[in-house]
């Protein structure tokens, strides 16, 4: 347990190490505290705190800095978020379109981005295997466009090849015969009643039936399960561009993705603002990284996660701001009918 004075030299401490990116020491802390301490003090105090890992002195500087269980301090006891919309985030409302889903999750990314200066990761709303109308159109001898509506009004659109040619009138049965009894019901429902009636429709019908069942479910793998924007801008921040290992373990998990999948995962089942940083735990791979994040709904129902991944010494109460606002607008444009 730290008392008040250690509190207000440490929340200083982080704060001016956020603002500056240079080691704090003695004499600026006592005139960023605003407390009136002699250095003696404030070097005692400082001593405490590094020896409980909460700040750390580099080796070429008398000055000290934050370390990952300092910043978790200060974002769960110190930080005061100042919730409100960034002046900026009103013009970017505008390219949310509701009837859009996935320009919606895109531009949520780059708007996270633009606003933190930083990385914007936004996973895709989870699909479920289901089809909500389905046409075949013969484009000609033994080629068949197969288009796939989903419940949310995605469209898919597949060439297949048949070992028969077949008509117009043939193809329209099918489509018919699938959208009056399987519309609304899982692709693999779909597949399995479709096996138990291959004996009550002709062979080339049930075989264009299962192939478009086939076709769903293709899309379903190929759909883009996260949108990440402004990587780059990683390639200015100060605490990385000297350090090249740090910059490929990070693009390796942009690249990736999997644990980054799994960390947003985790979030989405918290409610409201989460904040990973890098160093302690396992649960951030980088450790010179943070990543403030946030779930999304629609129509009250959460169905992904939002988030800004950056250096750990970022502006926390403006990223929290950031994200939190974003999240909001996602939910209500993906809420819209």
């Amino acid at each position: 347990m730290l008392d008040d004075r250690a509190k207000t030299l440490l929340k200083a401490l982080v704060e001016r190490y956020i603002a500056d990116g240079q080691p704090v020491g003695s004499r600026t802390l006592s005139k960023a505290s605003g407390l009136e301490l002699s250095p003696a003090t404030i070097r005692n105090v400082m001593a405490d705190l590094e020896e409980l890992g909460l700040i750390a002195s580099p080796h070429t500087s008398a000055g000290r800095i934050p370390t990952a269980r300092g910043y978790r301090l200060f974002v769960d006891t110190l930080l005061t978020a100042k919730p409100g919309m960034p002046r900026e985030a009103g013009s970017f409302e505008s390219q949310l379109l509701p009837d859009q889903p996935q320009r919606v999750i895109a531009n949520a990314a780059q708007l996270l981005s633009s606003l933190s200066s930083f990385v914007g990761v936004v996973t895709s709303p989870r699909k479920t295997a289901v089809f909500h109308h389905i046409e075949f159109l013969r484009l000609g001898e033994r080629r068949v466009l197969v288009i796939m509506v989903s419940p949310d009004g995605d469209v898919q659109n597949r060439l297949v090849f048949t070992a028969q040619d077949l008509s117009q009138s043939d193809l329209t049965e099918a489509s018919n015969r699938l959208n009056a009894h399987y519309a609304g019901l899982s692709l693999d429902v779909v597949r399995d009643r479709l096996r138990l009636e291959v004996d009550q429709l002709r062979g080339e019908i049930a075989k264009l039936m299962s192939a478009a069942v086939d076709v769903g479910q293709q899309g379903l793998q190929e759909h883009e399960p996260m949108i990440i924007s402004g990587e780059r801008n990683l390639l200015t921040v100060q605490d990385f561009s000297h350090d090249m290992g740090s910059l490929r373990r990070m693009f390796d998990l942009f690249e990736q993705k999997t644990q980054l999948m799994r960390l947003l995962d985790v979030s989405s089942r918290a409610e409201g603002v989460r904040i990973y940083i890098g160093g302690e735990s396992q649960v951030v791979p980088v450790e010179e990284l943070s990543i403030v994040s946030a779930p999304y709904e629609v129509d009250g129902e959460v169905v992904g996660t939002l988030g800004v991944i950056g250096p750990t010494r970022m502006a926390y109460d403006r990223m929290i701001e950031i994200v939190d606002i974003t999240s909001r607008m996602v939910s209500n444009a993906l809420s819209q009918k």
